[in-house]
Formats: structure tokens, sequence, C-alpha cells
């Protein structure tokens, strides 16, 4: 159905042009007439027209004037000007508007089927985009909370660091820098605690649009889950750190925002901030922000104003700490025991005891193993470590202590660089021979992720790092290979190989055949 208003001060005008619309197109339009330029006003604020034939020449406010007001407060009306040879120059004053088109008097009924027409095509392509873009945006609505629920679970896990990357792109997040706040909430702060931390939870829960909207109203983030009763924020920043008076602002707009939600939710909250960090290393922050919770009982605490956050007073290198992990983690033995070695060469220095030291070793051996088991690279195996405290204190110095340490993360590291190149080659090598046996089939990148049960991303990454190829080349080279030996036979027609090799296009099949041998599968079999 389209509306169509018809402006005309000449009764005959506006009968002709309503009766060869209403005989062309019939139930299709619903149409109204008026005479004057206040009307055009009037009705499209009131019949919302989709078309509107406009005279130019009408009495008091002019068919110009009018389409101008009215583009004031609606611009999807598509209007087409009526005008005598004699008006051409207000014609081309109205296209300046951005009119679709102008039809003289007198009226042709040829021509005003064919505007009509070409105007209902212009309006339903509108409605289509406007369609187009509700669904789009129903779609986002969707799938960027889950990709802000994922990052955000990324960010809280030190060894992490390589996937943020894919997000922070995904997000639009061009910032190489952010800090985390963790929010909780409950009913009531007593003895230490926020009460009924599940009741809360399920308040949260269910009212989680409007908490949004007051985050975002102070703080440009993205908002992870309610988990528990907490919720994680990150907010990217574009420098590394914060002076005392952005630090202060960031603190009143938290304040101003709790304030805001204890209001509308009437429940208690709380936030703890963490410093500014690079964004691989978010978890850093994001455990300052939970000590600032666990060591002030204050409504808003900043990791800089925790006078009790003796961790941080000592200035121990935290993040040399996390990087060795991660180091580690990838089977980097080189410079997990430089950061290592980094981390006692800094506790001698700031006069730690060799009991201190000892401890510290064992720690981060202990914190290596834990992470592989439930990453499930290696198996625990404590046999071994009945004599790590002997072999500790038997060292004779700090020298000692880091060749001792190095040859352990070595160990480690092998294990782990081990058993990742395994699973490597299993998995490569189930897909190079299931490609083997059915490259005559329809097979892609996705089917083959799936069945070896990674995600696409890893395994594109993974099939090129150990075969040097991407997996689409590795395909087309496999059947390019069986293609060279069925072109060998006569009996077989070049349409029946290009079938036979998995391409159902035999340009295509033609164009990737010339890209490996030089030549088309014609000029091959001569």
């Amino acid at each position: 159905m389209f509306r169509i208003l018809i402006a005309d001060d000449e009764g005959i005008m506006r009968d002709s042009i309503k009766n060869t619309i209403q005989s062309t197109f019939g139930s299709e339009c619903e149409i109204e007439t008026v005479r004057t330029g206040r009307e055009v006003i009037e009705h499209a604020a009131s019949f919302h027209p989709d078309i509107a034939f406009v005279d130019i020449q009408m009495p008091g406010i002019s068919g110009i004037q009018a389409i101008s007001e009215v583009q004031k407060f609606n611009t999807s009306i598509v209007f087409i000007i009526i005008t005598a040879y004699d008006r051409f120059s207000y014609a081309q004053e109205a296209i300046n508007l951005g009119v679709m088109d102008y039809i003289t008097k007198p009226i042709n009924k040829k021509k005003i089927i064919d505007v009509c027409t070409r105007a209902m095509q212009k309006v339903e392509e509108s409605r289509q985009k406007r369609s187009d873009d509700l669904r789009v945006r129903e779609k986002l609505e969707i799938v960027i909370p889950m990709i802000e629920t994922a990052f955000v679970s990324n960010l809280l896990q030190e060894d992490k660091a390589d996937t943020l990357e894919n997000y922070l792109e995904m997000l639009d997040i061009h910032s190489a820098f952010g800090y985390l706040v963790v929010l909780e909430f409950g009913d009531l702060w007593e003895n230490g605690v926020l009460t009924n931390a599940v009741g809360s939870n399920v308040k949260v829960n269910n009212q989680f649009s409007r908490v949004k909207e007051v985050i975002y109203d102070f703080l440009s983030c993205i908002i992870g889950p309610v988990m528990g009763n907490r919720i994680i924020l990150f907010v990217p920043k574009e420098h590394d750190h914060s002076e005392y008076e952005e630090r202060v602002e960031i603190i009143t707009r938290i304040r101003n925002m709790i304030r805001r939600l204890e209001g509308d939710l009437e429940l208690t909250f709380r936030a703890g901030i963490g410093d500014i960090v690079k964004v691989a290393q978010s978890y850093t922050s994001y455990q300052q922000a939970i000590r600032c919770l666990r060591k002030s009982d204050g409504h808003i605490v900043h990791i800089a104003d925790l006078s009790v956050a003796a961790e941080d007073n000592t200035g121990y290198p935290q993040e040399t700490e996390s990087r060795f992990v991660q180091y580690a983690m990838r089977g980097d033995a080189e410079n997990a025991t430089s950061s290592a070695k980094d981390l006692i060469r800094w506790m001698h220095e700031h006069g730690s005891s060799r009991e201190d030291v000892e401890l510290k070793i064992l720690e981060l051996l202990l914190r290596l193993e834990r992470k592989s088991k439930e990453a499930g690279i290696i198996k625990m195996d404590f046999h071994h470590k009945e004599n790590y405290i002997t072999e500790i204190r038997a060292l004779e110095d700090q020298e000692a202590a880091g060749v001792w340490l190095a040859h352990q993360i070595r160990l480690l590291c092998d294990e782990i660089e081990t058993t990742k190149e395994a699973e490597s080659d299993s998995v490569v090598s189930k897909v190079t021979a299931y490609v083997k046996e059915h490259f005559a089939e329809e097979i892609s990148l996705d089917d083959m992720a799936r069945m070896v049960d990674i995600s696409p991303y890893y395994f594109s990454k993974l099939f090129k790092k150990e075969t040097g190829e991407n997996f689409i080349e590795y395909l087309n080279y496999t059947r390019i290979v069986n293609a060279k030996l069925l072109l060998a036979n006569p009996k077989y027609t070049i349409k029946e190989v290009c079938v036979m090799c998995g391409y159902s296009d035999p340009n295509y099949f033609s164009r990737i055949f010339r890209k490996y041998e030089g030549v088309s599968p014609s000029e091959f079999r001569g």
C-alpha cells in the first residue's frame, strides 16, 4: 500500500492525476488531495504520505516553500513537482531540494504513470533498506553481547593474550591500553560483605538492560556478564597511565554511576578500579580491582589509593611474572627463563631473604605445572617434585639458582612444546589424509575445523604453521595433482576431470589449473 498526496489549486488537475493513478494502480494506493501549500505541510504530518505530487504555484505558501518545510521533519517522502513551462526555473530549484522528478502542464497520462511507478520503486527500495537495517541491528543486538562476554572472559585469563586481538577488531577497539572495573552488589554492606548475593544476582539479571544503559551514560566501555554478584567492565584508554586529575575524574564518574544504579535498583554497589595496563596484561588490572574490593570497605577504591596494598607498595614486577607464564605456556623456554631470572634478580636487589627467593622459585614452577595441567597440555606428576626443596636448598648462590631454575623451565617447556607439536601433527595429518581420500567431494575449511573439533581460526593458523601453506592452497594443489593424472587418461573429458577433482565450475577449474601448471587443462593434455 502506498499513500499518495496530490496538491494543486486546480480541481481538474487534482482529479485528473488521482483518476489516472487509481485506474492504473487500484487498491495499491490510498490517495488524498489538497489545494494549498499549508495543507501540504499539515497532511505531511497527519497523513504521512510516501509520495507527494505538489504544484509549484499555489495560493499562499508555494509548493517550493511547502516542500522545504516538510523536509525539516520528514525526509522520506518522494516528491514530484507539477509545473507549467514558464515556471521551469522553479522546477530546477525544487530538484535542488531533492525532489525525484517533475511533470509539466498540460498533464500527460503516460508521464504520470511512469513517474508514479518509479516513485513506488524508490519507496519500496527505501522500505527494504529500512527492513534490512533493522534485521542487521537485531542480529547485532544478539551477537555483540556474546562477543563482549567472550572478550571480558579472555581478559580475566592471564594466558589468553594471543586471542584478544581478534576480539578488539570485532568490537572496533583501537586502544592499546585499558583498565578494569569490578562492580560488586548486594542488599546491604554488613560485617565486611554484601548480603544476599544470590537474590541481588537475580534482580540485576532481570534489569540488566537498564544496568547497561546507566553504565554507558558514564563510561565508554565493554560490559561483561553478571557473574555471581559482580560485573566486570573494561574501559579502553589511548595512553598507558593516568595523571592525578584523570584518576579523580574516573573515580567521580564511577561514584555518580553507582549512585544512579543504587537509586534505580535499590541495591548497594561497590567498585574496585585497577590500573591502566596494556590490553594483553588486563589480568593484572583485574587482580588489582579485586584486591581493592577485598582490602577496603569503601564504595569506590582505586588501586593507586589503596594504602594497605602491601604487594603493590613493594613494587614487585607482577607483569614480568605474568609474561613468564605466557612465554612458558607457549613453550618459549628462552624468554620464560629470562623473565624468571629478572624476578630473582629483582628480589635479590630488594633485599629478599634466601628463604623468600627459594619459595618464589618453587611457586613459579608449581604455578606453571598447574596451568599446564589445567590446559590439558601435560599430566601432573608429583614424583619428581619430592627433590625440589632439597635441590633448591643445596644451591650455593643466586647464579646457581638461576641455572637450576633455567634447567627446570627448559624441561617443562620441552614437554609443553612436544605435546603441542604432537597435537598439531595429529590434527594436520588427520586433515591431509582426509583430503587425499575425499578431494573429489565438497570440502571447506569450516568442515575440516569441525572434524578435528577446533575453531576455524585456530585450525587455519595451525595448518599454515605446520605445512607452510593455507588450507585452500593445499586442497587446490591436491586436486590439481590428481587432475594431471586423470588428464593423462584420454577416456575422460576435461569436464569429467573437473567434476572428478571436486570442481563444479569448469572455468574456475581452468583458472586454478593454469595457476599451478602455467597452462590450461586442454593445453596440458596437448
